[in-house]
């Protein structure tokens, strides 16, 4: 059986990881000429951790990153309104919620693959399911034929736009910049924290060796210029209403980790699976990050994958089995985060003053027990 897994993000990489453990051989193709470690930093729920565990690849991962006992809601006086309890995740699910470099994370994975099965320099351009098989066309003229496609290529994926030409990007309406910082001992260990205002949204969490991973959020019009062109000092401003650190942060960002996007979404699919195509990761369910659930439900994604191949007598039945596990929760994902995101980035005086006065108001118990799904095979 040929198996090719197109994207090796973190959802196509940790699949490849999982199916080869599994004894499953695969073959990897990126579009980039090589891994770069650039980027800012990530959060793993408990529930992707757990996914790694079961696959018995989590120790260097939990090497590189950091434990977060708590999540802080802060105002824009960067008052405490309510947290969440991460320490009770461990408790239940025997795993932490963890910050990492998401070049920590990928450096980690790489060292399970077989590095012979990632072939740099192909970006696959065209495809079509033939009888028995796919035919996938890379950089335009190399044709390749696969038993199996797993599609691991992001929001813009290639196979969901011709597979569902109607699944697009959704634009949230705001637009994130993100980055590391060196932590000046302004930013306790083991916390996270956010921090919500009538201008935008900051939040912050520390990091391994001493650094802090950022993102601050503004209401926006889609790819507006002006936003786009702002250097640090320039978001920093924007920002400027908030106490310290968050300026600080912002202008001490290390160059290489200074990213800016706007934030899209998509509209929950019905299926993932569409004859000998399979998609995966962001391809499948792309989420905004309010959850901090986007490499956690593609990680969730490999593990379903794997353990349905491996347990399944049929590949049909294996991929009935994926659908089933995946789809409706990662439909909730999306809808959840994008509830949170919309209350978050309130700029009407009014919902903020109701959002500052209830938040406050809502038991610790609640707001943990809205995650639990997550949890829930």
């Amino acid at each position: 059986m040929k198996v090719g897994i197109i994207g090796a993000g973190i959802g196509g990489i940790t699949t490849a990881v999982f199916l080869q453990k599994s004894g499953i051989e695969v073959e990897i193709f990126e579009k980039s000429q090589s891994f770069q470690p650039v980027g800012a930093g990530i959060g793993l729920g408990s529930n992707a951790m757990v996914a790694f565990d079961r696959m018995g690849v989590s120790e260097k991962i939990k090497q590189a990153g950091m434990p977060l006992h708590e999540q802080r809601l802060l105002d824009y006086h960067l008052k405490t309104m309510n947290k969440i309890d991460f320490s009770k995740l461990k408790a239940l699910f025997g795993e932490e919620t963890i910050t990492i470099q998401r070049a920590s994370l990928h450096q980690a994975l790489l060292n399970y693959v077989d590095q012979e099965t990632i072939q740099f320099n192909k970006q696959a351009t065209h495809f079509k399911q033939l009888p028995g098989k796919v035919q996938v066309t890379f950089n335009h003229s190399e044709v390749q034929e696969f038993d199996y496609i797993i599609a691991a290529d992001g929001i813009h994926s290639l196979f969901r736009k011709q597979l569902v030409p109607n699944s697009l990007p959704r634009f949230q309406q705001y637009t994130c910049y993100r980055g590391t910082s060196l932590n000046k001992g302004d930013v306790p260990h083991h916390v996270g924290q956010e921090a919500w205002s009538e201008k935008g949204r900051f939040g912050w969490a520390p990091l391994q060796n001493n650094e802090v991973y950022w993102f601050a959020c503004v209401n926006a019009p889609e790819q507006d210029e002006y936003l786009a062109s702002l250097e640090p000092s320039g978001v920093a401003k924007l920002f400027q209403h908030f106490p310290a650190p968050v300026g600080r942060l912002i202008r001490d960002v290390q160059p290489n980790s200074f990213l800016h996007h706007d934030i899209y979404d998509i509209k929950p699919l019905s299926t993932f699976v569409y004859q000998r195509v399979v998609l995966l990761g962001d391809a499948a369910h792309a989420t905004s990050p309010n959850m901090g659930q986007g490499a956690g439900q593609a990680i969730e994604d490999a593990y379903w994958l794997t353990n349905a191949f491996v347990q399944s007598k049929t590949m049909e039945q294996a991929f009935n089995t994926y659908n089933k596990k995946r789809v409706n929760k990662t439909r909730k994902v999306i809808h959840r985060s994008r509830q949170i995101g919309k209350a978050a980035q309130w700029d009407n005086p009014f919902l903020i003053y109701l959002r500052n006065t209830v938040l406050p108001l809502i038991p610790e118990d609640v707001l943990f027990s809205r995650l639990q799904f997550l949890f829930k095979d």
